[in-house]
């Protein structure tokens, strides 16, 4: 129980490292939380930034997700303390306790604990978001998608009840924290994907 508890605790405190706030500090650019969309986040690195900073924002963002489930893994915990730690590094990334409680919105997370809970999930979700971002060129509208669909990925990978409510439960604060684009798409005025980065 102690070690279960203090993997959940580490793994809020690793997704409370805000990837794009450092990346963005450590390369001179604008505070993305005062920028483009104003969310810490890889898409918004990507308009303020470029492709290098976007990258490494995003890779930091899915390793927060991967990182504490491997080592969950590697410890022999069982699924309800796999699905609390996954779930703990998603909520650490939404509302992180080194940044005020404001955080991303928690695509590039989700998808690394999706990775690090089964790598064919991860697979799957990866893969759809990689196909609506192609078709239709909207970030927001392929992370809605592809989360959406991941229960029922989990459910097809892993029939467990404890991960496949970790994945619902990070489905139910994505798609919240995503309502103003929600309203953007609705309208049809979300932006797209762009095809050039300021720095490119």
């Amino acid at each position: 129980m102690i070690i279960a508890t203090l993997l959940i605790f580490a793994a809020y405190l690793l997704g409370s490292i805000s990837s794009a706030i450092i990346v963005c500090r450590l390369m001179g650019l604008p505070d993305p939380r005062t920028q483009g969309s104003n969310n810490p986040g890889a898409t918004n690195v990507l308009r303020i930034g470029g492709k290098k900073a976007a990258a490494i924002t995003l890779l930091g963002d899915s390793l927060k997700g991967l990182l504490p489930m491997l080592v969950g893994h590697a410890l022999g915990a069982d699924p309800s303390v796999l699905a609390g730690i996954g779930l703990a590094a998603f909520i650490g990334h939404l509302y992180p306790v080194f940044f005020g409680f404001k955080g991303g919105k928690g695509v590039a997370t989700a998808l690394g604990v999706q990775f690090g809970l089964y790598w064919p999930i991860g697979l799957c979700v990866a893969a759809v978001w990689l196909f609506v971002a192609r078709v239709l060129k909207i970030s927001s509208l392929s992370g809605l998608i592809s989360m959406a669909l991941a229960p029922l990925f989990v459910w097809l990978f892993w029939d467990e009840k404890t991960l496949i409510g970790m994945q619902l439960i990070i489905t139910g604060l994505l798609i919240w924290r995503h309502r103003s684009n929600i309203r953007n798409l609705l309208d049809g005025t979300e932006g797209r994907i762009s095809a050039k980065a300021p720095s490119d």
